[in-house]
């Protein structure tokens, strides 16, 4: 190796802190299946390679073995002689080395020739279908790696829905992307048989920060390298929030894993580390007056839900809800689509309607409101519960949303609420509320006629933190 590689080599170890090459190279001599401090005999030492089917070894279990092949295809590409001669099958210390830079600490750039050889092996154009199963397969895989290394944070495979149909809308959300030279956004079949050169992935990899992201998560599970040490990117540490409140209830979510890393990334910052389920049908009974008891004053929410078609999607609420007659919220709000499409739909700035909420009223609709007008919602539960609707033509007037339900008026099959972020103080202070408490009319009410409150007793407790 040239002066000048040797020069290149070292300015790619220097992005490690000393305990992270110490890590690096720890890594690489247990792939390499030699020690660290190995010398060859006659004063000569020895050169430790990384051959596929080494890797493959090491791999077995923490990822399934066409990531393994990608990344090996990725180190391979790594050129230390400055020629395109053929690639070697090994693959050399300077190599893994240059590829965990690249891949964990560099931009779009430096990445991106790995990248393209871990969608085909072959120079030149790819094709949308190769670009896909690539995206299918890193997907899938941060899944694998993040339940193989029980990183779930109290979500698995058992308490959330079938992850395989949330890597395909994942991925399809990802490669809607994509765009050609002259801006043009390809879909559905013709995206498959697009071809995008090198400068077009760029720019993809570049604007949709997951495809980054979910090579570190890749890399460091399953590796098993930096996971340990300190994680300067955000993104991985909040890439799946710490889940409370479904252990042990035999629930399974209306959310997949995918589904629950790509809406919490839409979540304002704050928020992303956890959420906690306050209302589900199944758990708490199909009642708009227990909806109401479980979600208000609970801090921002997500609402999601699973009309009788199978058609599931939801709301992002950026403030508690409270039973009034008036819309409230702020354009952090946002409503989503989960099946049979992952799509997230932001506001507009037409008008401020993002959320609304009210029970018992003569003159205003009552009902569970997100987005359009009094209605005419783009995702609406009605007090009647077990009837909704989601109303757009074209288009939801606050989030730009299309029809979220199979029909425009749907009857609802399942409804979960999970609150995100830390509760608000005030909830921890008081403890649950009922629809009494929201409604102190009903409450005086009962009072007057002498009649107790039966479910005074049955208020749920406020889970420990540590439920998971």
């Amino acid at each position: 190796m040239g002066n000048a590689d040797s020069n290149a080599y070292r300015n790619h170890l220097s992005r490690f802190l000393p305990e992270e090459q110490s890590d690096i190279d720890g890594v690489f001599d247990a792939i390499s299946g030699t020690s660290g401090s190995s010398a060859a005999k006659n004063g000569k030492a020895t050169k430790k390679t990384v051959t596929l089917g080494a890797l493959q070894a090491y791999m077995r279990e923490p990822l399934p073995e066409q990531m393994t092949v990608r990344l090996y295809n990725g180190m391979k590409s790594i050129d230390l002689t400055g020629k395109s001669s053929e690639p070697s099958e090994q693959i050399a210390k300077e190599q893994f080395v240059i590829f965990m830079s690249n891949l964990l600490k560099g931009n779009a750039d430096e990445k991106i020739t790995i990248i393209m050889r871990m969608i085909s092996t072959t120079e030149g154009p790819v094709k949308g279908k190769q670009i896909q199963e690539f995206t299918e397969d890193l997907i899938m895989s941060v899944v694998h790696v993040l339940n193989y290394r029980k990183e779930l944070k109290g979500w698995n495979l058992e308490n959330t829905r079938d992850s395989a149909g949330g890597v395909k809308a994942l991925a399809s959300q990802l490669l809607s992307e994509l765009k050609l030279a002259d801006g043009a956004t390809p879909v559905g079949p013709q995206l498959m048989e697009m071809n995008f050169d090198q400068s077009a992935i760029e720019d993809w990899v570049y604007r949709v920060p997951h495809i980054s992201t979910f090579l570190s998560v890749v890399i460091r599970q399953g590796l098993h390298v930096l996971h340990s040490l300190p994680d300067q990117t955000k993104e991985i540490v909040n890439l799946v929030p710490g889940c409370k409140g479904i252990k042990g209830r035999g629930l399974v979510s209306l959310f997949d894993i995918p589904s629950i890393i790509y809406i919490n990334s839409h979540l304002p910052a704050e928020l992303q580390h956890k959420w906690r389920l306050l209302f589900s049908s199944r758990l708490h009974g199909e009642s708009f007056s227990q909806l109401c008891g479980h979600i208000v004053n609970k801090g921002p929410c997500i609402v999601i839900l699973r009309d009788l078609d199978g058609y599931i999607f939801g709301g992002f609420a950026s403030h508690s809800w409270e039973v009034k007659p008036q819309f409230q919220g702020d354009n952090r709000c946002f409503l989503f689509s989960v099946f049979p499409s992952l799509a997230v739909y932001t506001y507009t700035g037409y008008n401020d309607h993002y959320m609304y909420l009210n029970h018992n009223q003569q003159t205003m609709p009552n009902g569970l409101g997100m987005g359009g007008q009094h209605d005419y919602f783009g995702l609406w539960v009605d007090s009647d519960y077990g009837k909704g609707h989601s109303k757009a033509k074209p288009r939801c007037t606050t989030y730009n949303s299309p029809q979220l339900s199979a029909k425009e008026n749907f009857t609802l099959d399942a409804l979960e609420v999970w609150a995100v972020g830390d509760l608000p103080e005030s909830t921890e202070t008081k403890g649950k509320k009922s629809i009494l408490d929201v409604d102190p009319e009903a409450q005086a009410l009962l009072e007057m006629v002498g009649k107790s409150r039966q479910s005074e007793g049955l208020r749920e407790p406020i889970e420990d933190d540590e439920d998971n």
